[in-house]
């Protein structure tokens, strides 16, 4: 290919302590062994995979949402285990980083269902105990309705109004993991028994108007203080949200004309918020079929194809926007529902508002253009080199920093990519040469020691913060 290949590229994998990722069907395949999600010798061979391979993280989706159709729990969410089921994979980072030394681990949390303070700490824990490898995914929730149920709300909080709570939440966050210690605060000298300075820890107050606080933080700072701040909102609200605090954006993997024009809506408003365009990482989800050749590829697409239904569609579609297509024409537009005074824009905004332009499709259509694919990114397939020339394509045409790889029959669809994939993008100079520096933060910026966030992030930018 002609193209430059000057950009270094980031890989993440995209998973869930479930029984398989994306809002599809494929963990009966022979192929798959990811309904062993609650064995922790299975999720050790995952990331001994991943290091060996040069991937930079694993990424873990989580919540306490579910499906929802005419008030419950669909059938097929339960019997093909369509985002049902599952467990904190928080629990399982500090097992998995003592069988790793490089890799980085990103957990969802969301911004709404405790205080700042019991995050705050949490993330310090895990960034202590995986030697600052620790990334934290921004959300405001999933499957909000099953959410607001389950917590016993009496309705799901407005969209908006989600945000402007996570803005909050994320500040109050980082003025704890940032301003609470000094960087010599900490002593523990036998010899004299001191453990911390006095003077150099400081009261945190802050009065929002949904969080509020007054005291000391206890936790001492972890190497990198801050998590590498994740978020993948990608509604006009989220985007603003993730151009002002996240350093890695998720962005949707539609086609690569509207991911371009995402990745540089994002970049701008980065810089309209004042941080530098190289502050801001962008990657997208990318499933792919690779196989020795392009036949066998294509013998494992068809393979995952014919395991999908139109009512797991429904089922997926339904818990991230609370619409059940089935229910609607199939021949209108998504229109119908704005028109029946439906659910839009309170959850699931992305996934709505992506089939409601100019050239909306069909209900039919949505549903053929979704099945197989659910809330997963762009599809791939093809042999090692096709896939290569593939990825560098995709690059060129949005401007994409890298992808979370979302297993198909993991963990041996991992295995190849990192086998036969890999070794050629390093090959052409897209993976990183040498080691950026230990910490996550480090690795995704590609700048030795940079393992802070920093007092120019716009949380901090109204605060001093200690040295």
């Amino acid at each position: 290919m002609s193209k430059a290949r000057t950009k270094v590229l980031h890989f993440g994998v995209f998973e869930v302590m479930g029984p398989q990722v994306g809002g599809t069907f494929s963990w009966t395949h022979p192929r798959s062994e990811s309904i062993d999600y609650m064995n922790v010798d299975h999720w050790i061979r995952v990331v001994k995979i991943l290091e060996e391979s040069g991937f930079d993280f694993l990424f873990f989706a989580g919540g306490y949402g579910y499906p929802i159709i005419d008030g419950d729990l669909p059938e097929v969410a339960v019997t093909r285990g369509i985002n049902f089921s599952g467990l904190d994979p928080d629990y399982l980072i500090p097992v998995l980083a003592r069988h790793t030394e490089k890799l980085g681990f990103v957990v969802t949390q969301s911004t709404g269902l405790d205080h700042p303070v019991q995050l705050a700490r949490r993330f310090s824990t895990l960034d202590h105990l995986t030697q600052g490898r620790i990334g934290w995914n921004i959300v405001t929730g999933a499957s909000q309705n099953a959410v607001a149920e389950v917590f016993g709300h009496d309705q799901m909080v407005p969209h908006d109004t989600r945000y402007e709570m996570a803005g909050e939440y994320v500040e109050l966050a980082a003025r704890f993991w940032e301003t609470a210690w000094d960087d010599d605060a900490l002593v523990a000298d036998r010899a004299t028994g001191v453990f911390a300075r006095r003077e150099g820890i400081h009261r945190v107050e802050y009065d929002g108007k949904h969080y509020q606080t007054r005291g000391y933080y206890g936790a001492p700072p972890s190497p990198q203080r801050t998590p590498v701040l994740f978020q993948a909102g990608t509604s006009p609200t989220g985007r603003a949200f993730a151009a002002l605090n996240a350093e890695c954006v998720f962005v949707q993997a539609t086609t690569p004309s509207r991911t371009k024009a995402a990745v540089a809506d994002l970049r701008r408003l980065g810089i309209e918020a004042g941080r530098a365009p190289d502050t801001l990482k962008t990657m997208a989800g990318l499933t792919v079929f690779v196989g020795e050749t392009e036949e066998r590829a294509r013998e494992l697409e068809a393979e995952f194809d014919a395991l999908q239904t139109d009512e797991i569609v429904a089922s997926l579609y339904a818990g991230n926007t609370g619409i059940d297509l089935l229910a609607l024409d199939p021949d209108r537009t998504l229109r119908q529902v704005l028109d029946a005074g439906g659910p839009v824009g309170q959850m699931g905004t992305s996934n709505i508002e992506r089939f409601l332009g100019d050239d909306a499709p069909t209900v039919r259509e949505i549903l053929e253009q979704l099945r197989g694919r659910g809330t997963r990114g762009f599809r791939i397939v093809g042999d090692p080199t096709q896939i290569a020339d593939q990825i560098e394509q995709l690059v060129a045409e949005t401007d994409l920093d890298g992808f979370l790889i979302e297993p198909v029959f993991q963990p041996n669809d991992l295995e190849d990519f990192g086998r036969l994939v890999m070794p050629i993008l390093r090959e052409r100079g897209r993976l990183r040469d040498g080691e950026a520096g230990n910490t996550l933060r480090a690795r995704l910026t590609e700048r030795p020691g940079n393992d802070r966030l920093g007092s120019a992030h716009p949380a901090l930018s109204a605060v001093t913060v200690p040295v």
